[in-house]
């Protein structure tokens, strides 16, 4: 990224699992108000560091509350909102021969290898953790851990076939044609999966930054985040 933005120029910072989306509708903001939409996309941990290390961003968007409570001090608190929820889903690629009925599934030998981003920082693989800790499957398959940077790298790693699992997204799933959904994650199991939306403090467009999280909620939007898979926070 720059070191400054152009006028009528906004820096957004998102989390990879809203890749699709948030290209779509950029690409719609564009052209509707002629501002300039440069994005960043990335772990939420990573998008959170690169904050702290005074990256010039005008919106955030995390993955998760938790990455967006690490930056509660650079942004604007007035402006954070929530804007989507998802579900975590465990994805096999189409030709894959391996049938999950439930998480316990994950522990056969046929699956040996389980892609998952980064458990301990990404909100993605801290999900999956928690949910196979409540499980009481984690110390059983810690050991088939594949690591990735993010969902959207968990994603490319099943569909390569380098691993025979991976724990992604409802919505990344239903990005690709490779991979099919294993396995939904139950209810009682999942954790809340929140989006919040915020402008940083250190805006230099706050006026862009402001039309550009209004038009994220408009029914425009919501139609767009509908379609792709996820739901919308009231």
């Amino acid at each position: 990224m720059g070191t400054s933005a152009l006028a009528g120029e906004i820096f957004v910072s998102s989390a990879a699992s809203l890749t699709d989306a948030v290209k779509e509708l950029a690409a719609r903001f564009e052209k509707q108000t002629g501002t300039k939409v440069v994005l960043n996309f990335g772990a939420s941990s990573l998008l959170a560091r690169q904050i702290e290390e005074n990256a010039p961003v005008d919106v955030f968007i995390s993955a998760d509350e938790a990455q967006m409570d690490r930056v509660q001090k650079e942004i604007a608190p007035e402006t954070r909102t929530d804007l989507l929820t998802n579900k975590l889903a465990v994805i096999v690629r189409k030709d894959s021969a391996l049938h999950l009925d439930n998480l316990e599934d994950l522990v056969r030998p046929e699956c040996s290898r389980i892609a998952l981003a980064d458990s301990k920082a990404v909100p993605a693989g801290v999900y999956a953790r928690e949910v196979l800790a409540k499980a009481g499957l984690w110390e059983k398959v810690e050991s088939k851990v594949v690591p990735t940077e993010n969902v959207r790298a968990t994603l490319a790693v099943v569909e390569v076939g380098n691993a025979d699992a991976g724990f992604v997204y409802k919505t990344d799933a239903m990005t690709s044609h490779f991979v099919r959904l294993g396995l939904e994650v139950p209810p009682e199991l999942s954790p809340r999966i929140v989006y919040p939306v915020a402008i940083l403090g250190s805006s230099t467009h706050r006026d862009e930054a402001a039309r550009f999280l209004a038009y994220l909620k408009s029914p425009e939007a919501v139609e767009v985040f509908e379609r792709l898979g996820f739901g919308i926070t009231k």
